[in-house]
């Protein structure tokens, strides 16, 4: 149980650690290197933000689940 926990510990550690993250489709990367480098980056930020919540709540009643059928 320990040695899951560490995994997952060190998952989220390198996931939010990770200087760059390109989540941008082709279209949008094409729309955002018009604009500038500074756009760019926060049109980034803004889609793992959004993507941040489904995945919590997810994440949240996945746990919620299997602690209930442990």
């Amino acid at each position: 149980m320990k040695k899951i926990a560490g995994l997952w510990v060190l998952i989220i550690i390198f996931s939010l650690s990770s200087p760059k993250s390109y989540s941008q489709c082709s279209i949008c990367t094409r729309s955002v290197q018009q604009m500038g480098e500074r756009p760019g980056k926060v049109f980034n930020a803004g889609i793992l933000y959004l993507a941040f919540t489904p995945l919590a709540i997810g994440g949240i009643l996945g746990y919620k689940w299997w602690r209930q059928n442990r």
